[in-house]
């Protein structure tokens, strides 16, 4: 083969791959443009009626009525949120299959189940960050303490006397007493329950002694005097709960265990469409519908950038780990 004829070859195969490289941004590019032109299905990785549910339908209907096109929910329970997930992971990153994640799916998972099908790093690419939710450190009202001090200072005298509730293993309220047995270094008995409601029912019955909860599950036995609330988990006050005191405002500064969720699309997905995505989802945050319907969840609008949820994703896998490993926390 002449040097000619090798050097033709090299040129056009050179050309077919830029061509290529065209035709795929382009491709790309139009996508984006004409995105949504069919349903999207926004997977939520539990039962009906949870606050990931709730949230993942309040967004729905908010993106349903901006861009005429149907988001259907569609819940795929298990595994702790793993099988719904694993189910996103897999999906073609067309932007139409997305993922209504949480602090378990996302940055919990990966330390309490070994063999993980997914990568909450890797698998997703992430788009928004749509809300958290405060923890709440209540008591059952005639538990003689009345702060964070006094309760410390009581599982102190009576190391492992003291029971705590969770909605069961490796759940929210699990693992955020965990961190505050850590951070006060504190012993209490985990008694773990098949979700919030029993353990709440327990508490007010006084077969458990205290409860670190999202605050939708408490808040009107708090008010009704049955429950008494000693701090929440967020670094500032709730509206709800105005003259209850953070738990870094009670001496453990830095302190912070709420739970959060947000919406993630398959790795893969293009920047374009996770940009759509995310400046929607945060326009339906900012309105005053949703935002008084998040408060009534005992949620907080969180808008950000698909980067800074990124770095959340990242910053909350590194801190629960050892909590998760301190506490000898294990999946049901």
């Amino acid at each position: 083969m002449s040097k000619f004829t090798t050097k033709f070859i090299a040129a056009c195969a050179l050309s077919m791959g830029a061509a290529g490289l065209f035709y795929t941004n382009s491709a790309l590019a139009q996508a984006a443009a004409t995105y949504p032109n069919k349903p999207i299905r926004l997977v939520v990785p539990f039962t009906p009626g949870g606050s990931t549910d709730i949230l993942a339908r309040a967004i729905g209907q908010k993106l349903t009525e901006a861009w005429g096109q149907p988001v259907v929910i569609d819940n795929v329970p298990g595994a702790g949120g793993a099988i719904g997930a694993d189910k996103v992971a897999k999906a073609p990153a067309d932007g139409y299959t997305l993922l209504m994640g949480h602090i378990g799916t996302l940055a919990v998972n990966p330390s309490l189940y070994p063999n993980l099908p997914y990568d909450p790093v890797k698998s997703f690419a992430p788009v928004a960050w749509v809300a958290r939710v405060p923890n709440v450190l209540v008591v059952n009202a005639s538990l003689p303490a009345k702060n964070v001090k006094e309760l410390v200072a009581l599982a102190k005298a009576k190391p492992g006397q003291l029971n705590y509730g969770s909605g069961g293993n490796g759940s929210a309220a699990n693992l955020a007493t965990e961190y505050f047995k850590l951070q006060t270094e504190t012993s209490l008995l985990h008694i773990p329950y098949r979700g919030t409601a029993p353990a709440v029912s327990d508490l007010m019955g006084g077969q458990i002694q205290v409860l670190f909860t999202g605050a939708p599950a408490v808040i009107g036995q708090v008010k009704s005097g049955t429950l008494r609330a000693l701090a929440v988990s967020s670094p500032e006050r709730l509206e709800s709960f105005p003259g209850v005191p953070t738990v870094a405002e009670s001496g453990y500064k830095g302190f912070e265990a709420d739970q959060w969720y947000g919406v993630v699309a398959p790795a893969g997905t293009a920047p374009e469409i996770v940009a759509k995505l995310n400046t929607q989802i945060n326009l339906s945050l900012s309105s005053p519908e949703l935002k008084t319907r998040l408060n009534n969840e005992g949620a907080i609008a969180t808008p950000n950038t698909p980067a800074v949820f990124g770095q959340l994703i990242v910053r909350e896998i590194a801190r629960w780990k050892p909590v998760i490993s301190g506490g000898r926390v294990k999946a049901d």
